[in-house]
């Protein structure tokens, strides 16, 4: 009987010790270490943004209305030779 104690009772003690190390760790990590990741991690990408804002800034002055048109494949087709159907207006 002695002999189990004490082969048990010292292992057993380290087994609940680590059990209750890791419980702390964990509540430290996630209570102070986790915080201060997440806020670095969201300023890092808000900073991202606003350089990515600040690069896209048209360099015509505010107010000034243009147009963009971009080349449609409708009108490069219709140079190729295909035919041209004239619609009528029906009342």
């Amino acid at each position: 009987m002695i002999l189990f104690v004490l082969l048990f009772v010292p292992k057993f003690i380290i087994t609940i010790a680590i059990i209750v190390l890791v419980y702390y760790g964990f509540k430290f990590f996630s209570r102070h270490i986790l915080p201060m990741l997440i806020d670095k991690g969201m300023k890092n990408m808000q900073q991202k943004m606003q350089n990515q804002q600040s690069n896209n800034k048209p360099s015509r002055p505010e107010g000034e209305v243009t147009i963009e048109k971009k080349q449609s494949n409708k009108a490069k087709s219709s140079q190729k030779g295909d035919d041209y159907v004239d619609f009528e207006e029906v009342d």
